[in-house]
């Protein structure tokens, strides 16, 4: 069965969406207002174990890829590893969108979440959607300082070749980002630009803002 876009955009009008690009902010901002608003917070990174149990490897090949080690999981080439990571997000979304809907059936959710520019078009609107984003260039060592991403940096740690494997994942997360945050820019959406200057307290202004919240 395939549910038209418009059907999935009216049963997702209680969820705010802040997405983006690595370490843009949007795990901090979420959980910020979630706890000053009293949102449902729905993680999609945190969901994704979750949603890997329901996962089948016929229709979901890439939630369900395993890796023998770190050396083969950053051995691939940059245009494996991108499409590895896009597939992933592709398959989860269709959990994602029905946990949404249940969840936010009788109360505001504040996702978490990757969402491309027509995806947030498609299934939600402007006044719910925020874009946070940051220059793309050398993101390896900032994404896995953050706390959450502990398993992912200890993980990166144990490939033989660490410096090698930490080039994959910046020239990867690279060309992911760097052209979807010029997309992002000339879209009719609201997008604030993490930069050596912002802080927590500005950003969460500009996000009350724009959701109406404040």
């Amino acid at each position: 069965m395939i549910f038209q876009d418009n059907v999935i955009k009216e049963y997702l009008k209680n969820v705010y969406f802040i997405t983006g690009t690595p370490c843009g902010g949007k795990t901090t901002v979420s959980r910020a207002l979630a706890e000053k608003y009293g949102f449902e917070l729905f993680d999609v990174d945190e969901r994704f174990d979750e949603h890997k149990k329901m996962s089948n490897p016929l229709f979901q090949p890439a939630m369900n890829t395993y890796f023998n080690s770190a050396d083969e999981f950053f051995g691939r080439t940059v245009e494996e590893y991108k499409n590895w990571l896009l597939n992933n997000t592709r398959e989860q979304l269709e959990f994602v969108l029905l946990d949404l809907i249940r969840l936010s059936e009788n109360k505001k959710v504040l996702c978490d979440c990757h969402l491309t520019v027509a995806q947030a078009l498609a299934f939600s609107e402007p006044a719910r959607v925020v874009f946070l984003i940051k220059d793309p260039s050398n993101l390896v060592d900032e994404y896995g300082n953050r706390p959450d991403h502990q398993g992912f940096f200890q993980y990166l740690n144990s490939a033989t070749d660490i410096e090698k494997a930490k080039q994959t994942v910046n020239i990867t997360l690279y060309e992911l980002n760097v052209n979807r945050i010029e997309e992002i820019k000339s879209s009719s959406f609201f997008w604030i630009e993490r930069t050596v200057d912002s802080t927590l307290e500005s950003t969460l202004t500009c996000v009350e803002k724009h959701l109406g919240l404040i």
